[in-house]
């Protein structure tokens, strides 16, 4: 196993005398074989530490261990002891609140001023004492790449074929689609999922992604930050929006093939940002790209990120953000963006929303991850103004009131989604009667006339549905000033979406 640049950085770290070096990763086999063959390479003895098993000199199963060295602070004493080399503790992070600890990682750290090696300690955001922190470098541990999950899947249907008949009817765009898919995911864990699809059946198939996208929403609902939201409806279920829906058309070879794209010179594209009137599809939107992409569709709910304790809303919102970006590829969708930030510029919760404010900005600037974030926003005068300029979103889009023919094709959708026929009532009627009518309206509109129907025994018709539309009032006619403000509002800032 080839060093990656992870691991140079590391060798560059301990050539140059960092005696204290906190590996920030989940991955700790990986960074175990990693740690291993750096110290190889440098010409150093590598000693691996857990508190289950004590200090081992090696890393192979076979390698012997040091006798009563469970203990923390007797494991850093023979550390002390033994001078020079690589040593890695796992989960050392545990035990900082004992100041022996602590004061044995001083003694080794201060030994590696006169001597070679190193004290690496790996595990996931691990909180340094104020004694340590000056003598720490972070390194964070990239996830995997793309090739690593690649050559995992061949080496595995390689292994399988030979023990079993293993079937492989991936083609090159599902296969693709199916490496993406497991990015994310530590090697450990791809490679028990794959195997449990092999094994299930004795194939891998198109549908296998859907179950790869089941096994990431484990992970997720761990952690409750982040809600994994099922989609099962394409864009073909969205009536109008024909701009928006090109835009989308135009970077889904980008997302089915980012090898390729990024071979041309594009990247994952960042997101959108949609404004406009309740009601009229924006939320469908967010859960279509997902369906129509393949990729997994996580819900980022604002009200999960606030607690009581000072500084742990912050910290949600970073762990939210970081799980994204390791389940990438993803969308991920914000319902209501000005429900999440509208108090960010005042004072009112303590800065708490302020902060978290200026996180997402930063976020949303700098995310590492393939993340397509999809905001929606009926309310854009509670927007704080940042969330406008370019370069936070590719684009912004303005989504208005279905036209005539999309008030059509929204009356034919939500009828056959609900056992009716649309040639059985007369659709160009009902949509001059809509007139003004968004998409949730017209749907409450089909779904009212349809229990009036069934509740007096008879078939819905074109003058049940009639009625019903007749007896709503629409947001168009009771907020008609509040529209178009933000038609005006829009019309020079935003792109129509239809």
């Amino acid at each position: 196993m080839p060093l990656d640049s992870n691991f140079d950085e590391l060798e560059l770290l301990i050539r140059a005398k960092y005696a204290l070096i906190v590996l920030d990763t989940v991955e700790i086999e990986r960074a175990e074989q990693g740690l291993a063959l750096l110290s190889a390479q440098l010409n150093l003895l590598y000693f691996s530490w857990s508190r289950s098993r004590g200090l081992r000199r090696g890393v192979n199963a076979s390698d012997p261990i040091m006798t009563g060295t469970e203990e923390p602070t007797k494991a850093l004493a023979v550390a002390v002891e033994e001078g020079a080399g690589l040593f890695h503790f796992r989960g050392l992070a545990e035990h900082f609140d004992n100041p022996a600890v602590v004061s044995y990682v001083l003694d080794v750290v201060n030994q590696f001023s006169i001597r070679r090696g190193a004290l690496v300690l790996s595990g996931h955001n691990i909180r340094l004492p104020d004694a340590l922190r000056p003598h720490a470098t972070v390194v964070r541990l990239s996830g995997a790449t793309y090739d690593d999950y690649r050559q995992l899947l061949e080496r595995l249907i390689r292994e399988y074929s030979a023990k079993m008949p293993v079937r492989v009817e991936l083609t090159r765009e599902d296969r693709v689609r199916f490496v993406n898919n497991l990015m994310g995911l530590t090697l450990a864990e791809a490679e028990k999922i794959i195997t449990r699809l092999i094994v299930e059946d004795g194939a891998l198939d198109a549908r296998d992604i859907e179950r790869l996208n089941a096994a990431k929403r484990q992970i997720v609902e761990q952690d409750g930050l982040l809600e994994f939201y099922p989609h099962t409806e394409g864009l073909d279920q969205v009536a109008g929006l024909g701009g928006l829906k090109t835009w989308l058309a135009k970077r889904r070879a980008v997302v089915n093939d980012p090898r390729r794209a990024e071979e041309f010179g594009l990247g994952f594209p960042k997101g959108v940002l949609l404004l406009g009137v309740p009601g009229c599809g924006k939320s469908l939107c967010a859960k279509s790209v997902a369906h129509e992409w393949g990729l997994p569709l996580l819900k980022l709910d604002p009200s999960n990120l606030y607690d009581k304790y000072v500084g742990e809303s912050e910290h949600n919102f970073k762990r939210a953000m970081v799980t994204a970006e390791r389940l990438a590829p993803i969308v991920l969708w914000i319902d209501e963006l000005e429900k999440a930030f509208a108090s960010a510029s005042a004072e009112a919760d303590g800065g708490v929303s302020h902060r978290i404010f200026g996180t997402f900005l930063s976020w949303l600037q700098d995310r590492k991850g393939d993340v397509f974030v999809v905001a929606t926003s009926n309310d854009v005068a509670k927007l704080p103004p940042e969330f406008i300029r370019k370069g936070r979103f590719d684009e912004i889009f303005f989504v208005d009131l279905p036209g005539d023919a999309a008030r059509a094709e929204i009356f034919k959708i939500h009828l056959r989604k609900r056992k009716q026929d649309p040639a059985k009532v007369e659709i160009p009627h009902l949509v001059a009667a809509a007139q003004g009518f968004s998409g949730a309206e017209i749907e409450e509109s089909i779904v009212s006339a349809m229990y009036a129907a069934f509740s007096s025994n008879k078939p819905l018709d074109t003058d049940s549905l009639e009625a019903e539309i007749n007896a709503t009032r629409p947001l168009s006619r009771t907020m008609p000033e509040r529209l178009d403000a933000l038609r005006r509002w829009a019309s020079h800032r935003t792109v129509g979406a239809d």
